[in-house]
């Protein structure tokens, strides 16, 4: 599960950073909301600890774009303690309120159960082509009913190309989705995983070509 956390305060985000850290789950700091909306146009987040008084974009502006584009939890966690902010919060899309200063595992209590409802009510995204299967929940793969084993990265290429079954990549489209980084002539990084992962395809099934390589262009699933 990955958190956004969106905390102007040095100090306490990376509290609330090593608070999601303890019980598990991978904490993201951001510390505006322009700052913010980077990072969710870089990925997709599964929670947001949001405070309101931030720089710039106030917390009750981000809370509203968060909810135009993602149905991830939001946990307010802000000093204002007025009634009417907190059930106004609530109204417009806020999964819980916690008022400052918190208590560490009332927090950590708090995170827990917004995950467990997340859980609860999302369904499980499988995405197949051929005799692939890869679940993305669990991020387990198996190609002809055999279960392979990826690296991370190895992952991450598998599921852009499944995600996207039609589309020609080139290195730098996939340098740039999979390790989230400006290109900078790393043809080798890419040629490298990129056959580990064919090796690995292959070896569960090596009657099946799964990924073709399109001379000068780049990459894409064979069907």
């Amino acid at each position: 599960m990955n958190i956004l956390i969106v905390e102007d305060d040095i100090d306490i985000n990376n509290l609330l950073c090593r608070i999601v850290s303890k019980i598990g789950y991978n904490p993201q700091p951001a510390y505006s909301g322009t700052e913010a909306i980077l990072q969710m146009e870089r990925k997709s987040w599964d929670l947001f600890l949001l405070d309101l008084m931030l720089p710039g974009m106030s917390g009750e502006e981000l809370l509203a774009m968060i909810r135009k584009k993602s149905d991830a939890g939001i946990i307010i966690i802000s000093a204002k303690d007025e009634r009417m902010t907190k059930v106004d919060m609530l109204r417009s899309g806020a999964d819980d309120y916690i008022t400052k200063p918190f208590d560490n595992e009332e927090v950590a209590a708090r995170i827990e159960a917004q995950i467990r409802r997340l859980k609860k009510y999302r369904t499980p995204q499988v995405l197949t082509f051929k005799d692939i299967i890869l679940n993305e929940e669990t991020k387990q793969v198996t190609v002809n009913n055999i279960p392979v084993s990826l690296t991370a990265r190895e992952y991450k290429l598998l599921r852009l190309f499944l995600t996207y079954p039609k589309k020609l990549f080139t290195k730098e489209n996939i340098f740039a989705a999979v390790w989230e980084s400006e290109y900078f002539d790393s043809a080798n990084v890419v040629n490298v995983h990129m056959s580990n992962l064919r090796t690995k395809l292959a070896k569960a099934n090596p009657d099946e070509e799964y990924i073709e390589t399109i001379w000068g262009m780049g990459y894409r699933l064979k069907t």
